[in-house]
């Protein structure tokens, strides 16, 4: 399965797929949001399963400079699957996604229904 461009709610987004290369770097961060600007895409979903588990410890930084791009570059990430076992290990992990969540940049979110579901309230307004 090969990386997806659709709209979901009038929004361009690029669905990763879960199988591709794990994403390790802030430059494969820059990489991937360079493969977006010329197809107007918003929102970048990238599954749990392309990130390594050192994303999602916070004191590796990794999450927070291969996030950091997005923002800097003007596009929205997902993180799209099952992160329990990541906050269940870190209380601050788990902090962070509670407020991460809570902004309109970058969401952790269990699943496509759930994307759908906050893109749709957005338009909405």
């Amino acid at each position: 399965m090969s990386d997806t461009l659709t709209t979901i709610h009038g929004v361009q987004v690029l669905v990763c797929a879960p199988e591709g290369a794990k994403l390790r770097s802030e430059q494969d961060a820059v990489e991937l949001i360079g493969e977006t600007f010329q197809q107007g895409v918003e929102w970048i979903i990238v599954p749990v399963e392309r990130l390594e588990d050192d994303f999602f410890q916070l004191k590796t930084r990794l999450a927070g400079h291969f996030i950091q791009k997005f923002v800097t570059y003007r596009r929205h990430l997902v993180i799209l699957g099952d992160i329990a076992k990541y906050a269940a290990q870190s209380r601050a992990f788990n902090d962070y996604v509670y407020e991460t969540n809570r902004g309109n940049d970058v969401w952790f979110l269990p699943d496509m229904q759930a994307l759908e579901d906050r893109l749709k309230r957005m338009q909405q307004g």
